[in-house]
Formats: C-alpha cells, sequence, structure tokens
C-alpha cells in the first residue's frame, strides 16, 4: 500500500517494541499524527493498524460519552507542556462506530529519526469502569497502571526541592491506590535510622500516626529480620504479622512488632531504598485485609517506586552537602565589619533556596592607611562552589591592592582587572568599590567606580531616594584596556547608602526597572526605621518571590 503525501515512514523496530507490550499502543509524531499502531491496539479497535497510520489520533480515536471528538481540558494543556497524561475514564472509536471505554497514559519520549514523540498505552475498562481484577477488590495493578504510577512518582520526585514535600506526594500517590500504609524508613548522614513517615489511608485521606514516626534503634548487621536487611540493602521481602511473632533479635524488630500490632497491616512489602551509591533508607507498604496479598509482581513494582525514591533522596543529600561545603566557606570569608566612628553600618548574606546556585555575592568594608574606610560589593559570575571560591580569591586581591597603592577606586579595579586576566581563575566579575571619608566641613561622602554592578541606591532622611548612576564601568574580565572613572557624592545626615547583589533585584517573572523600582520604593518606605530593622525587612520585602539567586546586602547610614 502507497503511503499517501504527508504520511510519515513507518520506524521499521517501533512495531515490534509495541507488539511486546500486553496493553494497547500507538506513537505519535510533533503534530499528533499517528506514526505506528500494535498488534494489540488494532485488536481492540476492531481497526486495521494502516488505516490508523498518518491520521490526526484525537480526530481518529478520542471520543467523549456522546462520541464526538473529544474536549481534552487539562490533559490538553499539559500535552503541550510536554508532560506525561493520564485519563481513568475515556472512549475511543472502534472501525464500527462503537465506543471502546478506555483508560489511557500517555508518555512524551525523545525525538528521534523515527518520528515518535510520543506513545500512548490504553486498555479497555468495560462498560462499568472495571479492569478486570481490580474491579473484585484486589490491587493487582495492569502494566499501564504500572506505568502511570512510576511516571507519577517521578514527576513528583523531580519537581519538589522539599525532600518531605515529595516523600508525602509520592506516598498519596500509592495510597490507597496499592495499600492502605505506607512507611518510610531512612538512614541519616550519621548512619542512624529515623522513622520519617507512618501514613494511612483513610476516608477523608491521608493522616500520618506521629505517635509511630521517629528515631529508631541502629541495624545491626547479624539480623535476619526484613527491614533490617532491607536497611542494609540486602534484600526485599513479602511480610506479614507471624514475621515479627518470635523473640526480637534487635531494636528495630522491636518497633517492627510494634507498627504490625498498632495498625493491623496482615500483609507487607519491604524493600531497600537505593540511591545510585548507597542505601539511604526502606520502603515498607501494608494492607489491613489478609486477602489482599501482595504478590512477587507487586514487590517489584515497589521495587520500581523505592528505587526512584532513593535517587532522588541520595541526589538531594549531595546537593546539600554542596550547599553546606559552599555556606561555610563563603560565611567564613565574609568580613566582620570594621567600627567606623560616626557611621553605622550592617550587613546581610542570604544564601540561594537550592544548593546548586550557592555562589559567588560577597560584601567587603576595611580601613585604609589614610583613614579612610573601602566598602565593597560584587558578585562573580556563576551559581556553584567554583563561583564562591572565585569570590574569595578576587576579594584577597581587591583588599591587598586597596590597602598597598594609595589610588582612586577606579585605578584599583583597574588594576585588578589586568591581573584577573593573569592570576585568577575568575572569568567574570561585577563589583562596587568605594571610598567613605570625611569631607573638609566635616561631613562624608563617597567616591566609587563601577564595575558593571547594580547602582547604590541613596536614601535621605525624608524617604526620598534615587539610585546613583554615575562612575559606571565594564564588568570585569569584559576588556581590561578599557579606562575607569569614579564618581562622588555627599551622604546628608539621616541618610542610608544601600549596595546590594542582583538577587535582590531580579527576577524571572518581571524587568530589571521594575526590580530596581521595587526596591526603591520599599528603601524609601524603611527610611525612619532602625538600621538593622531596615536591612531585615528590605531583604524580605524587596526580594522577589521564586529568587534562586543568593543575596549580598551592605547598609551605610550616616547619624543625623
Amino acid at each position: 500500500m502507497a503511503l499517501a503525501r504527508g504520511t510519515p515512514r513507518r520506524p521499521v523496530g517501533l512495531k515490534a517494541a509495541l507488539d511486546r507490550l500486553g496493553v494497547g499502543a500507538y506513537a505519535v509524531d510533533a503534530e499528533e499524527r499517528i506514526v505506528e499502531v500494535n498488534t494489540r491496539a488494532a485488536h481492540l479497535l476492531a481497526r486495521a493498524a494502516d488505516g490508523l497510520i498518518g491520521r490526526d489520533a484525537r480526530e481518529a480515536l478520542h471520543r467523549d460519552r456522546q462520541g464526538r471528538v473529544a474536549a481534552w481540558g487539562d490533559p490538553d494543556r499539559a500535552v503541550s507542556a510536554g508532560r506525561p497524561v493520564r485519563a481513568e475514564r475515556a472512549w475511543f472509536e472502534r472501525g464500527d462506530g462503537s465506543l471502546l471505554p478506555v483508560s489511557w497514559f500517555r508518555l512524551p519520549c525523545e525525538p528521534d529519526d523515527q518520528g515518535a514523540h510520543a506513545l500512548v498505552f490504553f486498555h479497555d475498562v468495560g462498560p462499568e469502569g472495571d479492569a478486570g481484577p481490580a474491579a473484585s477488590g484486589a490491587r493487582t495493578l495492569s502494566q499501564l497502571e504500572r506505568l502511570a504510577l512510576l511516571a507519577d512518582t517521578t514527576a513528583q520526585l523531580i519537581s519538589n526541592i522539599d525532600v518531605q514535600s515529595a516523600l508525602w506526594r509520592v506516598v498519596g500517590l500509592m495510597l490507597p491506590r496499592i495499600a492502605d500504609w505506607a512507611v518510610i524508613d531512612l538512614i541519616t548522614e550519621h548512619d542512624e535510622v529515623s522513622r520519617e513517615l507512618v501514613v494511612h489511608a483513610e476516608p477523608g485521606g491521608l493522616v500520618a500516626h506521629e505517635e509511630l514516626q521517629g528515631p529508631m534503634p541502629p541495624v545491626i548487621e547479624t539480623s535476619t529480620m526484613p527491614l533490617s536487611k532491607a536497611l542494609r540493602g540486602v534484600t526485599s521481602t513479602l511480610v506479614g504479622p507471624q514475621t515479627y511473632a518470635g523473640e526480637p533479635d534487635t531494636g528495630i524488630t522491636v518497633e517492627q512488632q510494634k507498627l504490625f500490632e498498632v495498625t493491623g497491616i496482615e500483609t507487607a512489602a519491604i524493600v531497600p531504598i537505593r540511591g545510585p551509591s548507597e542505601v539511604v533508607g526502606a520502603l515498607t507498604l501494608g494492607r489491613s485485609a489478609a486477602d489482599e496479598a501482595f504478590t512477587a509482581g507487586d514487590l517489584a513494582v515497589v521495587e520500581d517506586i523505592a528505587r526512584r525514591i532513593g535517587i532522588a533522596l541520595e541526589n538531594w543529600r549531595h546537593y546539600q552537602r554542596q550547599r553546606q561545603v559552599a555556606e561555610t566557606m563563603q560565611r567564613y570569608l565574609l568580613p566582620h565589619l570594621p567600627h567606623v566612628p560616626g557611621v553605622e553600618m550592617t550587613a546581610r548574606y542570604l544564601p540561594a533556596p537550592d544548593a546548586s546556585h550557592v555562589g559567588g555575592d560577597w560584601y567587603d568594608a576595611f580601613p585604609l592607611p589614610s583613614g579612610d574606610t573601602a566598602v565593597v560589593v560584587g558578585d562573580v559570575l556563576g551559581h556553584d562552589l567554583e563561583a564562591a571560591a572565585g569570590m574569595a580569591q578576587l576579594r584577597n586581591m581587591l583588599r591587598a591592592y586597596a590597602w598597598s597603592q594609595e589610588q582612586p577606586p577606579h585605578g584599583i579595579v583597574e588594576r585588578l582587572a589586568q591581573a584577573m586576566e593573569h592570576v585568577s581563575d575568575v572569568l567574570m566579575a561585577t563589583m562596587i568599590l568605594a571610598r567613605l571619608s570625611r569631607d573638609r566641613e566635616g561631613g562624608w561622602e563617597l567616591l566609587w567606580t563601577s564595575a558593571g554592578h547594580p547602582p547604590p541606591l541613596l536614601v535621605d532622611r525624608t524617604g526620598v531616594a534615587h539610585y546613583l548612576e554615575e562612575g559606571n564601568g565594564v564588568l570585569l574580565g569584559a576588556d581590561a584596556r578599557v579606562p575607569r572613572s569614579d564618581a562622588r557624592v555627599g551622604l546628608p545626615p539621616g541618610s542610608t547608602l544601600v549596595l546590594y547583589t542582583d538577587g535582590l533585584i531580579e527576577s524571572r517573572d518581571r524587568s530589571l526597572d521594575s526590580g530596581l523600582d521595587n526596591m526603591r520604593r520599599h528603601a524609601a518606605a524603611l527610611a525612619h526605621r532602625p538600621l538593622e530593622v531596615f536591612a531585615d525587612q528590605l531583604l524580605r520585602r524587596a526580594r522577589p518571590a521564586g529568587n534562586d539567586d543568593d543575596v549580598a546586602l551592605l547598609v551605610i547610614r550616616i547619624p543625623r
């Protein structure tokens, strides 16, 4: 049969792969045209596969209860976003015009030269939505339902930064679909065991039993009991209350006896939670009815879920370790501010919420041989431990130049830019270097230069605020030969000078000008507040919601 113009070429190996599945399946291209149909699908739909190839899947198959082309609604938006989609109850049109009640699951895949951008799996759910064994009260999942459960589990784990929230959501996917109880035991960084969650599916929703949660006894290497073996990563086991009916061999066994007694679990599956390189805990799923005993097939599904949890937990711990190292190093390097008679000064550093975004923001202030005070705020390109190390390197070089050379700020920054090209690993950075000094009348003034950094904000005691736009120059690392300049401004009594990094003003959801205006208005509103309160409130109010960057803030006030 010759293919019509525009009909996609059928992949050679795709049908063979789909025919191995025990459910109906078809593949679609980027335009939702069907590129392949497996034998099971053709049988369920009473259609020839060749008659579906090249047709729009929605027009050819998807119907509502009245037989009209289905409006997908929320699934339609998920399809557009390239996310997995599941419909528990839908209808496909068969070859004779009748409607086949189905449950379907759509899984995006990486585009390739075969033309398949997504796979759709479906099975007949019968006139009342029954799906074989599940209708009798058993909880055996079909192959399609297993794929959907694993896809949903993966989506929840990768979309939640907070590990507790992610675990709770995963438990919500499992209960009551495949169990009545879920228990998660985790091994801490210090090889201690913590019972993180004990959750029961009740008519009103999921209920956490905190009285059963908390620290657990240590894992004993010689114990042959199922949970101890799972926590060592030895094996998965199907168990019941009788498993723990004998004399306890360890403290963990005592806790397990208590768990089965209090919860009434009659059958359970206990599996290790393994990450890529270590065992991080164990997952226990329990059912209250003895006639719903877990099977070996159920155990394989629970193992797949636990494996996904393990990968997510180990990655989360890795990022937490990285965050702790970076934060510790960065906080150690951030200085104690000097006491400058006649001036109030305070600083804040707020790390990024994501461990991978801990980076190179810093502030500094130190006395100069002339009696002036050097004031610095800067940001090294990057959001990782390497950026934090680069920040330390740049900060130390700047201190050495500023102390040893009696030059205005722009001269120091020019020397620093030249040195960066030869003796530094830092590729790019922004920075403001300023000298805070007394003027001839005994007041205070600021002499500064900017290397591509957001401008300082000056707020007078009446709440009038404006940015100091002068003294601008290219960022460090762009071109060391470009000359720089200084700017000077008087700091009137009662005024507040704000130096900051871009994490306080930048957001994916709004423009830079909007962020600057937002901070200016908040700073003006806080002009009358004590300096410490000013800094805390400005950080809380001005920082954009959802910001994933760290923030350094240095605030100077000239007393009235």
